[in-house]
């Protein structure tokens, strides 16, 4: 079996950009690895993402945005990620089923072993080997993230989770604190706040740790 690590945070924290950065990294090193993304990565992923993150006139309520999350995931799981780590590589995947718990379970107020058991239902236990959290103090990573929206010409505008009120990111976060507080040894925690290269370097180190080169 292969690694999978994933890459969690809030908005404007960056794993994006990092995730990227990661890649570059193992390839220069010559190790096999696929990047992937929440919720996206196959046919129906991509078709759920657009529902899921694009805001429009369309109501999506807490209970159904986690079963939509869900279905995303276990296709994903199954077509993507488990051949993938099956084949002996390494999967960098942009968020998994801890944002499900920050963000439906903390954010939307959902009871946390619901969205627990859906979780696990969906993935049939696959947890990642490690997890890379970028944390963010909420005001600033917003501000990124608008910025970065600002900037979006002739593509389709991912802002749903960004027009949420303050004090959601704010449970947001909180929520992903009680994940790293639940599962010390699974996290690594890493200032977001930095410039890019300084946070790089952090990804780097924990990547080596883990994959051993």
């Amino acid at each position: 079996m292969g690694l999978f690590i994933t890459f969690e945070g809030s908005e404007g924290s960056g794993k994006t950009t990092q995730i990227k950065k990661a890649g570059e990294y193992l390839k220069r090193k010559n190790i096999s690895f696929l990047i992937t993304e929440e919720p996206g990565g196959t046919r129906l992923g991509n078709e759920l993402r657009k529902i899921l993150l694009n805001k429009s006139s369309l109501h999506i309520n807490g209970k159904s945005e986690l079963l939509l999350f869900a279905a995303a995931r276990a296709q994903h799981v199954e077509e993507i990620i488990r051949p993938t780590l099956e084949d002996g590589k390494v999967v960098l995947c942009d968020r998994y089923s801890d944002a499900t718990i920050a963000y439906q379970s903390f954010g939307r107020g959902l009871d946390i072993d619901d969205v627990r058991w859906i979780n696990n239902f969906a993935t049939r236990f696959l947890t990642p080997d490690l997890t890379l959290l970028f944390d963010i103090p909420v005001d600033i990573g917003l501000k990124r993230a608008m910025k970065r929206i600002s900037r979006i010409v002739d593509l389709p505008v991912e802002d749903r989770f960004e027009s949420e009120e303050i004090e959601f990111h704010k449970r947001v976060r909180e929520g992903y604190h009680a994940l790293i507080k639940s599962d010390p040894e699974r996290f690594r925690t890493i200032d977001a706040s930095r410039g890019i290269d300084d946070i790089h370097r952090d990804v780097c180190r924990y990547l080596d740790s883990i994959i051993g080169t």
